[in-house]
C-alpha cells in the first residue's frame, strides 16, 4: 500500500522534486531544516516541517537520530533521503528500519557492497562485468603500489577507495610523480571519508563518462532507463549532462545496459541506482571499450534528463518500490523519446577556479522553454554551509541539435543577480561547436576554459545603458524625462571588476530628434529612443535598437546582454560608509560580501575618507571610507569574513560635536 506521509531528510532542489511528486501521489509531506534554512523554499512548500538542528550539516542533515526522531514525532512512514547527505549510508538504512520505518531506497547490504570502489569491483569481476586494469587489493605500501602502477602502465589514476565526487583522486603521468599524488590521495581519502586506502587503475586517455540508470524492485526485476553522458567536468564534478549519449551505437548500447542489469542484480538491487563506466572515446564507440567505475545507489542530480526522454517519473517508481509494487513498467515497455540536456546552475566565481560564492538572491528568473529544478526563490540566501547550486536547467527536443539549442537559449534568458554564477560559462559551453557536435571527453573544459570564459568585458554601450540605470534616467515617457532633468548634462562613476568607470551624459538634439551622448573615455556612444521600465532598456544606437534586462538594488547594476550578465557597481552609493553623512558612526557593508581587507585597527585614528574595509562582492572590490575624522572604537569583522547587507564593519567613538 502506498505510504500516506513522508519524511524528506535532505534540503534544497531535491527536497522540492520529490514534494512536486508526493504531492502528485496524494502523499504528504514533512521537510526537516536547519537554523540556515528555516525561511527555505523546501520547507514552505512541504505540509509540515520539522526542525532537527543548527546549521552545520553535521548538527542536522548528517544527524541520523534528529531525523529519526522528526520522522517519529510527525507520523511519517518512510523517510526519503534524495540525494548526497545520508543517501548512501547503510548504517542510516539500518536506523531508520530498526524504527519501524521505511527507506525510500536499496538495502543496507547492496549500499555497502558498492560503496567501497575496489570490493564494488572484485564484485562487478565475478559477474561479467568489465573492469578497468588495476590494482584494487588491500596491500597499502607505497613501495608495493608504485610497482603496480608501474605493471599497468602510466599514465595511472590513484583513487581513494571510499567516497566519490573526484575527492582523493590523482592522475599520474609518470613514475618520478606518483609518491607525492599518492601522498595528496590518501591524505585527501583519509579527511573526506576517514579511509585513507586507494586503488590504481589504468588511466584512459580520451575518457567519457557515460552511465546507464537502473531500477530494481523486491519481486526480482531490474530494468535499465538507458544512459546518460556526463562527460562535461571540471575537477571530476559534472557540468552539463545529457541523454542519450552522443554517437551511441546499437550494439555499445546494449553491451552496457546489459552490463548495468547485470551489476544491478548481481546485489539484489532495489530502487533506483547508477552504473558509471569509463569510456575510451579515442576510436569511438564500440562495445568492448568501456568498463565499470563504480554504483551511485541512490537517485542522480541529472534524474531529470532520463525522465525526459522516457516519459517517467522516478521519483514516482521509488515510491512505489519502497511501499512494495513491482516496477511500473517491463523493460520492453520503456521507450527511447528524443534527446535532453541538463545544465547545473551554481553560485561560483568560474574565473577563480570554480570558487563557491555566498549571497541574497536578489533577482532570479529562469526561462519559460526549460524545466527548471530549483530550491531556492528570489530574496533567498545561498549560504556558506551548503552546496551552493542555484538551480538545474532542463531541456527536451527531438533531436541533440533541438534540445541543445533550447538549452542555450534557455541559459541565455536566465537571470541571476546578487552573486556570481555560472551562468554564461554554460552558456559558452553550449555554444562552443565542438560540443555541438558531441565530440567530448572529460577533459574537454580543462583544455578550453580560457575559450569558454572570454574576456567577460562589457562593450561601451552596455556601459551607457548601465550609466542611465544609476542615474534613474529615463523613465517611462522618454520625452517627459528628458524635459525634468534640468541640467542638459549628468555624470556619474561605475565600477566594474575592479575598475572605476567615469561616465559623462549631455543632452543634444540630432535633427529635432532626442540624443543622449554619452562619454566614456575618448568614445562618445550616440543613444536616441531611450525606454526603459522596472526590468527592461532599450536605445536606438547606430540605427539599430538594442533592448536588454537589468535589475538593479541600491548598490549594484546587472546587465544581462548575449547570455552574459555584466554587473556595475554605483561608486558615490559605495563609498557613503555611514547614513548620516559626516556624523555618522559606523561603516556599513552595503551588500552580501567577502571582507577581504581591513586597513584599521581599534583605537587608531582616522580622517574622513580614510578607506577602512575593503568588501569583495560580485567580483568586484569596493573601498568603504571613514565618513568624518575620529577614533575607532570597535573592528566588528575579521579579514575572510563573509558579511550580510547591513552588517556593521566598524564604529566610530561618538563624537562631542
Amino acid at each position: 500500500m502506498m505510504f500516506s506521509k513522508i519524511l524528506i531528510a535532505n534540503r534544497g532542489e531535491i527536497a522540492c522534486r520529490i514534494i512536486r511528486t508526493a504531492k502528485r501521489l496524494g502523499i504528504a509531506t514533512v521537510a526537516v531544516y536547519s537554523d540556515a534554512d528555516r525561511l527555505a523554499l523546501h520547507v514552505r512548500q512541504a505540509d509540515e516541517a520539522m526542525y532537527i538542528g543548527p546549521s552545520p550539516a553535521t548538527e542536522s542533515y548528517l544527524n541520523t537520530e534528529k531525523i529519526i526522531e522528526a520522522a517519529k514525532r510527525s507520523g511519517a512512514e518512510a523517510i526519503h533521503p534524495g540525494y548526497g547527505f545520508l543517501s548512501e549510508n547503510p548504517g542510516f538504512v539500518e536506523a531508520i528500519e530498526k524504527a519501524g520505518l521505511v527507506f525510500i531506497g536499496p538495502s543496507a547490504k547492496s549500499i555497502r557492497a558498492m560503496g567501497l570502489k575496489d570490493a564494488a569491483k572484485k564484485l562487478m569481476e565475478k559477474a561479467g562485468v568489465p573492469v578497468v586494469r588495476g590494482y584494487h587489493g588491500d596491500r597499502q605500501e607505497p613501495k608495493f603500489l608504485a610497482e603496480e602502477a608501474e605493471k599497468i602502465g602510466y599514465p595511472v589514476l590513484i583513487k581513494a577507495r571510499a567516497g566519490g565526487g573526484g575527492k582523493g583522486m590523482r592522475l599520474v603521468e609518470k613514475s618520478a610523480d606518483f609518491e607525492a599524488a599518492l601522498e595528496g590521495a590518501q591524505s585527501e581519502g583519509e579527511a573526506s571519508f576517514g579511509d585513507g586506502r586507494v586503488l590504481i587503475e589504468k588511466y584512459i586517455t580520451s575518457p567519457r563518462h557515460i552511465e546507464v540508470q537502473v531500477f530494481g524492485d523486491n519481486h526480482d526485476n531490474v530494468v535499465h532507463l538507458f544512459e546518460r553522458d556526463c562527460s562535461l567536468q571540471r575537477r571530476h564534478q559534472k557540468v552539463i549532462e545529457e541523454a542519450p549519449a552522443p554517437c551511441m551505437t546499437e550494439d555499445m548500447r546494449a553491451a552496457m545496459t546489459n552490463a548495468a542489469v547485470a551489476a544491478a542484480k548481481a546485489i539484489n538491487y532495489s530502487g533506483a541506482g547508477t552504473i558509471e563506466f569509463i569510456v575510451d572515446g579515442s576510436k569511438g564507440l564500440r562495445s568492448d571499450g568501456f568498463w565499470f567505475m563504480e554504483m551511485n545507489t541512490r537517485l542522480q542530480v541529472e534524474h531529470p534528463v532520463t525522465e525526459m526522454v522516457t516519459g517517467l517519473d522516478l521519483v514516482e517508481w521509488q515510491l512505489r518500490v519502497a511501499s512494495g509494487e513491482k516496477l511500473p513498467a517491463t523493460q520492453d515497455q520503456i521507450q527511447l523519446r528524443g534527446h535532453a540536456f541538463e545544465a547545473r546552475i551554481y553560485a561560483e566565481d568560474v574565473t577563480k577556479g570554480f570558487l563557491p560564492a555566498t549571497g541574497k538572491l536578489e533577482h532570479l528568473k529562469f526561462s519559460d522553454r526549460a524545466r527548471n529544478e530549483t530550491g531556492v526563490a528570489e530574496g533567498d540566501e545561498i549560504s556558506p554551509y551548503y552546496d551552493p547550486m542555484i538551480a538545474k536547467v532542463v531541456t527536451h527536443g527531438d533531436d541533440r541539435a533541438t534540445a541543445l539549442r533550447s538549452l542555450s537559449q534557455s541559459l541565455g534568458e536566465t537571470r541571476i543577480g546578487g552573486l556570481v554564477t555560472n551562468v554564461s560559462f554554460l552558456k559558452a559551453l553550449c555554444d562552443h561547436p565542438t560540443f555541438a557536435k558531441g565530440d567530448v571527453e572529460t577533459g574537454f573544459i580543462q583544455r578550453e576554459l580560457d575559450v569558454l570564459l572570454g574576456d567577460g568585458k562589457p562593450q561601451n554601450h552596455h556601459i551607457a545603458l548601465a550609466a542611465l540605470i544609476a542615474l534613474n534616467l529615463p523613465k517611462d515617457d522618454v520625452l517627459t524625462a528628458y524635459r525634468h532633468w534640468g541640467p542638459a548634462t549628468a555624470a556619474t562613476k561605475l565600477l566594474n571588476a575592479s575598475e572605476t568607470i567615469e561616465v559623462q551624459l549631455e543632452m543634444q538634439s540630432n535633427s529635432g530628434v532626442p540624443e543622449i551622448d554619452v562619454s566614456i573615455g575618448d568614445a562618445v556612444i550616440k543613444l536616441q529612443d531611450v525606454v526603459r521600465d522596472d526590468e527592461t532598456i532599450s536605445a536606438s544606437i547606430d540605427g539599430k535598437t538594442t533592448t536588454l534586462d537589468y535589475f538593479k538594488t541600491d548598490n549594484v547594476i546587472g546587465l544581462f546582454a548575449n547570455g552574459m550578465r555584466h554587473e556595475f557597481g554605483i561608486v558615490d552609493q559605495l563609498n557613503v560608509a555611514g547614513s548620516d553623512g559626516p556624523s555618522a558612526n559606523s561603516i556599513i557593508a552595503p551588500m552580501p560580501g567577502l571582507v577581504k581587507l581591513i586597513k584599521c585597527t581599534e583605537r587608531a585614528i582616522v580622517e574622513a575618507g580614510d578607506v577602512l574595509v575593503v568588501l569583495e562582492a560580485m567580483k568586484m572590490e569596493h573601498s568603504l571610507v571613514a565618513p568624518r575624522s575620529g577614533t575607532i572604537e570597535m573592528v566588528a569583522v575579521s579579514e575572510g569574513d563573509q558579511v550580510k547587507d547591513g552588517a556593521v564593519l566598524v564604529t566610530l567613538e561618538e563624537s562631542d560635536e
